[in-house]
């Protein structure tokens, strides 16, 4: 049983950042009955509701107590902007004057809100701008809902048909597994039926290779794991993917066995695989990437790469990206090509910068560009 979440009334409580046993403790200490607690979600999550006098079948007694002793503060949103294909990118502006990014991408039969888990990354993935721009800090259990909140909010607004969220993937900046506890308990509320109730199988984890929490997120939540893949040979991801240094390619795929040895058989795992000119996206890489990941349920998702200044890397061609569907295909390895969504305004994949106090000082590393390395 966990220790009772205890709450010091200086400052108000931002009830944004409170999963269900949180807000248990919470309304508990105001000598509340505990059907307060799923009145309270559905006002905040589901109504998108920001001040407790609009909760009318809250007495007027417990609203006096939550305006003393609590608030739903939401992040400030600094940038607006739509793509000319829909997708909707949102600069988001942190106390402490750090800034981040959600992007909303409509699809035809789905809308997928990629949210961040950091101010930057604590990785530092060689071909991903958003690493180039280093690290600052996690983000809070509230900062983090706070982008699903908002931009139920503004999407709401926009009264369009079908422009709605139904999915949320944690492939915005940072990694999340890194922000383990505060995640964990972000997932919680977007599953919990009385918030955003979203399907297990509609929220996905993204992650570089993670190990330990990778284990760790097996026993709490039964919901999507990606890995963010990119080689299949340690020396090569070594350079790509730094992490891989910590837990190599042997630890990383004996991590997904286990992981899906939790699954129901017809769970799969995402693969993500960045496509790099000359570096991974040869037909000998492909046959490795098979043999790699042997025995494993996997939808492969090849990721056109997004060239920004002073990456170093170029772009896989069109034949390139398909020869290597191709291979991958013809062996019954489930593989797609993700369209480019939101390039026009830097809401595509490994776009994501903010605005991040850099602590890492990461970025006198990059005066010099990087080369790329040939296969």
């Amino acid at each position: 049983m966990s220790t009772p979440v205890h709450f010091p009334h200086i400052e108000k409580t931002n009830l944004l950042g409170l999963n269900r046993q949180d807000m248990e403790a919470f309304i508990a200490e105001l000598g509340e009955k505990p059907f307060r607690v799923s009145q309270l979600t559905k006002w905040i999550h589901q109504m998108n509701v920001s001040d407790f006098d609009e909760m009318t079948n809250i007495s007027k007694s417990l609203r006096a107590q939550l305006k003393e002793k609590a608030c739903i503060k939401p992040l400030t949103v600094i940038v607006d902007q739509i793509s000319k294909d829909g997708t909707r990118k949102w600069v988001m502006g942190l106390d402490d004057n750090n800034q981040i990014e959600a992007v909303y991408i409509p699809e035809d039969d789905r809308g997928t809100l990629c949210i961040s888990s950091q101010i930057g990354c604590a990785l530092d993935c060689s071909f991903c701008s958003t690493g180039r721009q280093g690290f600052s800090r996690n983000l809070s259990v509230a900062e983090i809902l706070s982008q699903v909140w908002l931009a139920t909010r503004l999407l709401d607004e926009e009264k369009k048909p079908g422009r709605k969220i139904t999915n949320i993937v944690l492939m915005g900046m940072g990694e999340p597994l890194l922000n383990y506890d505060n995640v964990m308990k972000a997932i919680d509320v977007m599953l919990d039926d009385f918030a955003y109730g979203l399907s297990k199988r509609r929220v996905t984890v993204s992650t570089a290779g993670v190990v330990p929490a990778m284990d760790k997120l097996a026993d709490r939540h039964d919901v999507q794991l990606a890995i963010s893949l990119h080689a299949i040979r340690d020396e090569l991801r070594d350079d790509l993917v730094p992490i891989n240094k910590k837990y190599n390619l042997e630890t990383l795929i004996a991590a997904c066995h286990r992981f899906m040895e939790k699954r129901s058989p017809r769970s799969r795992l995402t693969i993500e695989y960045v496509m790099l000119d000359g570096v991974n996206d040869s037909k000998q890489d492909a046959e490795k990437l098979i043999e790699v990941l042997q025995g494993l349920s996997v939808l492969i998702n090849l990721i056109p790469f997004n060239p920004f200044t002073g990456s170093g890397y170029g772009t896989s061609s069109n034949n390139a990206v398909r020869r290597f569907q191709d291979v991958l295909m013809k062996a019954g390895l489930t593989t797609v090509i993700r369209k480019t969504r939101g390039e026009d305004i830097d809401a595509a994949c490994g776009q994501l910068v903010g605005k991040v106090a850099d602590k890492s000082r990461r970025e006198n590393k990059f005066k010099v560009p990087r080369l790329g390395m040939n296969t």
